[in-house]
């Protein structure tokens, strides 16, 4: 069944026109026949983008239009950082239900703006700074490297892109495969956090097990720790691996991502795994033993 995204999903991307978004949409029009149904551009409307392939897409000059014309359920955002609230607002104004911003560097006040409007709305996004989200042989939003996955029964849910990619890796060559991997993002600021996409796993049926990455910083870990134990006690668990990255690095410094930074003595790696550990996590000790960690725990 997966989650979010599926090969009925309509996407339009805004960036199109871009290098990033041109290389990225041309990948995702060959995984499965995700449907890029059409792209945006204020000063292109009624053009039309082709791609290497021969491919084409319709260019509208409003997320609104594009939606309009074709139907479109979902966007993609590859705009600049300092265009990138502006689009995602935009898409939350044309009541996109999910919207994925794949730009990094958006400023944390641009995305302070974005969250009270997203919270005001019935859009969900996924985002900033994130890889996107692939659902195997159905849809690819994103830039997640799509070779490497392959159609089976593991959740892969990440803060960091790099992480993600290991741990789909290792399901595929373990022969476990995913329902479908979602790449957060490791700002401060974000659309969608871990609680949220957990809550979707715990309740699709075809994923049996799940993985979770996080990193330093933040409180997010810690919280999703919590939720994992109250939905046990209800009597929802499924097998869960995790894995907490920066683990030696120092305080006050940020490692990668924005938001990952220990600070005031909260967000350290150690806190994170003795919470994930406590709500019943099986820990992996390095991102190199993700899978083989996952087919342990499985076996019992």
């Amino acid at each position: 069944m997966a989650i979010l995204i599926n090969k009925e999903t309509k996407i339009i991307v805004q960036g199109l026109t871009g290098k990033t978004g041109t290389f990225h949409t041309e990948q995702a029009l060959a995984y499965h026949d995700t449907q890029m149904v059409a792209g945006t551009h204020p000063k292109k409307g009624g053009q039309e983008w082709t791609s290497d392939s021969g491919k084409s897409l319709p260019l509208y000059a409003s997320v609104a239009e594009a939606k309009e014309a074709t139907g479109a359920n979902a966007s993609v955002i590859y705009v600049p950082p300092a265009g990138a609230a502006d689009a995602i607002i935009e898409a939350i104004d044309a009541e996109i239900d999910l919207i994925t911003c794949i730009t990094e560097g958006v400023p944390v006040m641009d995305m302070v703006k974005v969250k009270e409007r997203l919270d005001a709305s019935s859009s969900r996004l996924i985002g900033p700074n994130c890889p996107g989200l692939l659902t195997p042989e159905e849809c690819k939003i994103g830039i997640m490297p799509s070779s490497i996955f392959r159609r089976g029964s593991v959740g892969v849910l990440s803060r960091s892109g790099t992480l993600t990619y290991e741990a789909v890796y290792q399901t595929s060559m373990a022969g476990l495969g995913q329902t479908t991997a979602v790449g957060i993002g490791g700002d401060p600021v974000k659309g969608t956090e871990f609680i949220d996409v957990l809550e979707m796993f715990l309740a699709d049926e075809e994923t049996t097990s799940i993985i979770m990455i996080g990193e330093i910083g933040g409180s997010a870990e810690e919280e999703a720790a919590q939720f994992i134990k109250d939905e046990a006690k209800k009597g929802r668990s499924k097998p869960m691996v995790g894995f907490i990255a920066g683990r030696t690095s120092p305080p006050g410094r940020t490692m990668g991502h924005a938001g990952a930074v220990i600070s005031g003595g909260k967000g350290g790696a150690e806190a994170k795994i003795e919470a994930l550990q406590s709500a019943g996590v099986t820990v992996s000790p390095s991102p190199a033993s993700l899978g083989d960690t996952l087919v342990s725990v499985l076996k019992g």
